[in-house]
């Protein structure tokens, strides 16, 4: 499938920290199929410390989305079932000796966009939280 034209992927997740390297692996699997190799470092951070927030801080399953946009853009999202908003980023200073916290701030230094949405399907409360790469 060429660059030019859209596609998306989901993949459902169990309430499992395994799901992090699976989520990472098939991450890596899609963007090389489709010729974007160049993303696939960055993306595998960003996705990576979506996934784990997800699976991390929450209870239920969750989910990882890549979607890509022509002419260039790859929008990675993570969603879960719980419908608390992310925490804000914190900043990288006075982190260094913590192993929590620095995910989304990560994720907004690496990433052109990103944000999160409330989730309501079927019955059930959640929240989506994505970010974007530009590839041109």
């Amino acid at each position: 499938m060429p660059e030019n034209e859209p596609w998306e992927y989901s993949l459902y997740i169990p309430h499992d920290l395994r799901a992090v390297t699976v989520s990472r692996r098939t991450l890596r699997l899609i963007l090389t199929m489709h010729g974007l190799i160049r993303l696939v470092d960055v993306a595998e951070l960003l996705a990576t410390e979506l996934v784990s927030n997800a699976v991390r801080h929450t209870k239920g399953p969750a989910g990882l989305r890549v979607r890509w946009s022509p002419p260039g853009a790859l929008r990675i999202g993570a969603w879960d079932a719980d419908p608390q908003p992310p925490e804000p980023p914190r900043p990288f200073e006075g982190q260094a000796e913590s192993e929590d916290g620095r995910g989304l701030a990560l994720v907004r230094a690496c990433a052109d966009v990103w944000g999160w949405q409330p989730l309501t399907r079927h019955g059930s409360h959640g929240k989506y939280v994505w970010c974007e790469l530009s590839a041109v």
